[in-house]
């Protein structure tokens, strides 16, 4: 007998056949499994959050020829945060394919603070940033004290927290969410998600998952504004 596409797919991406034999053959609710099949989903939230949410960004900014409505504070704290891990991996002598996605993620926030800097006639600024940038992480993840590596990487979680805030506050201030991506938002909301309900897993409710859970919360603010902003975005491209 031929096996469904579906079965196919839940088997294949998301759990093992004797767990769908008992969630969809025996429609049992087994609590290891549904664990399992969570696990899976909010790994591979976590996933697109890492390798499409900024390229999305990026590749509206390029779309519209435009950077209005993104902070530029709040896109440099995610460049830190998102370099603290990097550091860190270089700093340690991880192999390169640990951390592989952290870096195509770097490069691409990156490419965004010069964007926002050359649609707003900073043009030499934003290479010159790229350069001093390039160079201030080469001599971190060569010669940085490991005190120093390691107050990075604890920082990184309150930068990426203290960029939502930035960015939040900057559509309040504007009325409107400009070129920010809802793709690029939603990616980020789900994977933020799926972080909290991995620490949740690892850590149980410990004051350790506060920070995950404050980061989701702004991720879900950001959202709504996308969302309830939409219609003040597209007036105002009108106007435009």
């Amino acid at each position: 007998m031929a096996t469904s596409p579906v079965k196919e797919f839940l088997v294949t991406y998301l759990m093992p056949e004797k767990c769908y034999e008992e969630l969809f053959v025996n429609f049992h609710l087994h609590v290891p499994c549904l664990k399992f099949v969570l696990n899976k989903i909010a790994g591979f939230w976590i996933l697109l959050d890492t390798f499409l949410a900024q390229i999305t960004q990026l590749l509206k900014i390029l779309w519209r020829g435009s950077a209005d409505g993104l902070s530029l504070p709040s896109v440099l704290l995610q460049l830190y945060a998102f370099s603290c891990p990097v550091v860190y991996a270089m700093a340690n002598n991880f192999p390169l394919f640990a951390w592989a996605e952290r870096l195509f993620t770097l490069a691409q926030t990156s490419a965004i603070v010069f964007l926002i800097l050359h649609y707003r006639g900073d043009t030499l600024t934003g290479l010159l940033f790229l350069l001093a940038y390039s160079g201030v992480m080469f001599l971190l993840g060569s010669y940085a004290a490991a005190a120093v590596v390691s107050v990075m990487q604890a920082s990184s979680l309150a930068a990426l927290i203290t960029s939502k805030v930035l960015q939040a506050g900057a559509n309040y201030c504007n009325g409107h969410t400009g070129q920010l991506s809802t793709l690029s938002v939603f990616l980020t909301w789900a994977g933020s998600l799926g972080v909290v309900y991995v620490s949740l897993q690892e850590t149980g409710t410990s004051l350790a998952t506060l920070p995950n859970i404050l980061s989701a919360c702004l991720s879900c603010v950001l959202l709504a504004q996308v969302l309830c902003y939409r219609s003040s975005t597209a007036t105002k491209k009108k106007s435009e």
